[in-house]
């Protein structure tokens, strides 16, 4: 195979995995008129229309899935085996793309930024907040960092917080005009401050459980958002019940009297935080020493 033929297939599997020539750009390092002259260049060659275009999607055609399924493990095989051979005698460098929970974000890799810039000085951390579900494969990360119940398949995952608690908590202004909730029933005479999922746009669920008792409640009430600079405010203010994890606002806001535990017996205990990556990867040097950081074992 030649090398043009050899980039041409590349960059087709780039295409079809990533589902958008703007993603692939990015992750082969080409214009997106760059790559897409490439994909036209390797359908004339072959005679054959490999995607289907339109202004918002690409996707491949029969005969283009196909020939993604025969050669793309094939491709992922020869990456595998160059970053193993590379990473046998590598210092950790590079750029390493994480994708995080905010909750993530505050616990675990804020507070140890300096340190492992300090202790790995040729790493480049790339950052993501996203409070979605964002396939990290697919979208060219090279770990994730989630609560254990929302892990993808065929992943390996490193644990990297206890399991933690999810407590309804509402202002005690709130509780002295409108009475507190005695069980989860109760919630349906209480304004409920709900979270929507970033990207599938789904309300969550309250899930309460008490010994075998277990309720999923759906409550309403007058905000709606997708991120903790709204919701825990919006709680503080008196705006009615919210329903979280015991990260460190929550926990201030209940030491310091400002919100007020509700529904103890009916609180959850949930997994913590895990960073996970592609099972089908090699760990790269950079990868290793970031869950390293995390896990506080570079001291």
């Amino acid at each position: 195979m030649r090398g043009a033929e050899f980039a041409e297939l590349k960059a087709f599997v780039a295409v079809v995995d990533r589902g958008s020539f703007a993603r692939a750009a990015d992750h082969v390092g080409l214009s997106r008129s760059a790559l897409s002259q490439i994909i036209r260049q390797l359908e004339s060659r072959l005679g054959v229309r490999l995607l289907n275009r339109t202004t918002r999607s690409v996707s491949p055609t029969e005969t283009g899935r196909s020939l993604h399924e025969r050669i793309a493990p094939m491709f992922r095989e020869m990456d595998e085996a160059v970053a193993q051979a590379v990473a046998a005698h590598a210092r950790p460098a590079g750029t390493l793309r994480i994708n995080t929970l905010s909750m993530g974000a505050r616990k675990v890799i804020a507070p140890r930024l300096g340190r492992f810039a300090a202790a790995h000085p040729d790493v480049v951390l790339d950052i993501v907040i996203d409070d979605g579900l964002t396939d990290i494969a697919g979208e060219g990360f090279d770990a994730g960092i989630r609560v254990g119940g929302r892990l993808q398949k065929d992943m390996v995952a490193v644990r990297l917080t206890p399991d933690v608690q999810l407590l309804a908590v509402a202002s005690p202004d709130y509780l002295a005009r409108h009475g507190e909730p005695r069980s989860p029933a109760d919630l349906d005479r209480h304004a409920c401050i709900n979270w929507r999922f970033p990207g599938s746009g789904k309300v969550a669920g309250w899930d309460f459980r008490n010994g075998a008792q277990a309720v999923e409640f759906f409550g309403e009430g007058a905000v709606i958002a997708n991120h903790q600079d709204i919701v825990v405010p919006a709680a503080l203010q008196g705006l009615g019940v919210f329903y979280a994890y015991d990260d460190e606002g929550i926990a201030e806001a209940l030491a310091d009297g400002r919100l007020k535990l509700i529904l103890a017996d009916w609180s959850p205990i949930v997994p913590g935080l895990y960073l996970y990556y592609s099972s089908r990867r090699h760990l790269l040097p950079a990868l290793r020493a970031f869950i390293d950081c995390l896990l506080d074992r570079d001291r």
